[in-house]
């Protein structure tokens, strides 16, 4: 009855319905607890959480701590050398993307780390534009822990993001609900602009077919979750993906978890690392002379069991 109350009366989402049974949880933890110093955070997670659930704000990552137990690790680039592994990595469908482009001339291997950049140039690889970059793995993954540990760009527009994709995650036909594909969005950094949600990243899931829709594709944000200083500071950003559901982690601490759709994906993905390119809207107030953004990469590591 009181699921149904927030659901179809006060329209809740699932990740605001999250929030209201976490709220629950804290605020049975203030009288049974004789922790002062649990109690005291009790509140403010009970204060947070009602800025998630009437503002859908951004709330700090409170989940289980990262245990990798069984997993060892199965690929990993510390982006030590001068140049982009090559056999190890490619870059990803160059050429218009959005309001502009990408391009292999935006990634960078420097002080050990990979970095791409956003700007604008006059004599790009395809003609003047906004440009910047996205790398994929050659190998292709199944289940198993991700991982990435960088600091997000600044400067609004472009943003960072560090995700998962199926070769079909947006048929129904190929995606069945998520089990023939899924694009597990890791991070995102798209929160630039909104100072109150700054430095929050935001995790989701795409698939199609869900409880047998055939049309278009199903999407769900599982909500805004906080780093520290995610754009001057390097913060790690994680999914773990089980036969059963996907753990999301920053900084190795839970987020949230979920099995949306008809299950979690059942086939191998292709892992990415991009810096976006926004719609033409998006870029027109940038001063095309100052605008320099930069995703800085520290590492990627993959681990399975």
């Amino acid at each position: 009855m009181f699921e149904t109350f927030l659901t179809e009366v006060l329209k809740f989402a699932p990740r605001q319905i999250w929030g209201v049974h976490q709220q629950w949880f804290y605020f049975t933890e203030i009288f049974t607890s004789f922790s002062p110093k649990k109690i005291i955070a009790s509140i403010l997670a009970i204060i947070e959480l009602f800025g998630l659930t009437i503002f859908d704000l951004p709330t700090t990552p409170r989940g289980q701590e990262l245990d990798l137990t069984g997993y060892s690790i199965v690929f990993e680039d510390e982006f030590d050398g001068t140049e982009l592994d090559t056999e190890a990595w490619k870059y990803c469908n160059s050429g218009v993307r959005r309001g502009g482009y990408r391009a292999p001339s935006q990634v960078e291997i420097k002080d050990g780390n990979c970095t791409i950049t956003a700007e604008y140039l006059e004599d790009g690889e395809f003609g003047a534009g906004w440009y910047a970059g996205d790398l994929a793995l050659r190998k292709w993954y199944k289940q198993g822990y991700y991982e990435i540990r960088c600091k997000c760009n600044d400067g609004g527009a472009f943003w960072s993001a560090f995700w998962i994709m199926a070769a079909h995650p947006y048929e129904a036909e190929y995606s069945k609900g998520g089990i023939g594909g899924a694009e597990i969005d890791i991070f995102e950094a798209n929160s630039w602009d909104d100072p109150m949600s700054r430095n929050a990243v935001s995790q989701t899931i795409h698939c199609a077919g869900v409880d047998g829709v055939q049309e278009g594709y199903q999407s769900r944000l599982l909500g805004f979750f906080k780093g520290n200083d995610i754009y001057n500071e390097f913060n790690t950003y994680g999914v773990e993906w089980t036969e059963d559901e996907y753990i999301f982690y920053v900084n190795g601490v839970e987020t949230c978890r979920t099995s949306f759709g008809n299950g979690t994906s059942q086939v191998e993905e292709e892992v990415r690392v991009s810096l976006e390119v926004p719609d033409a809207a998006k870029l027109e107030p940038l001063d095309k002379d100052t605008y320099h953004s930069e995703f800085v990469i520290d590492y990627v590591r993959i681990y399975q069991k």
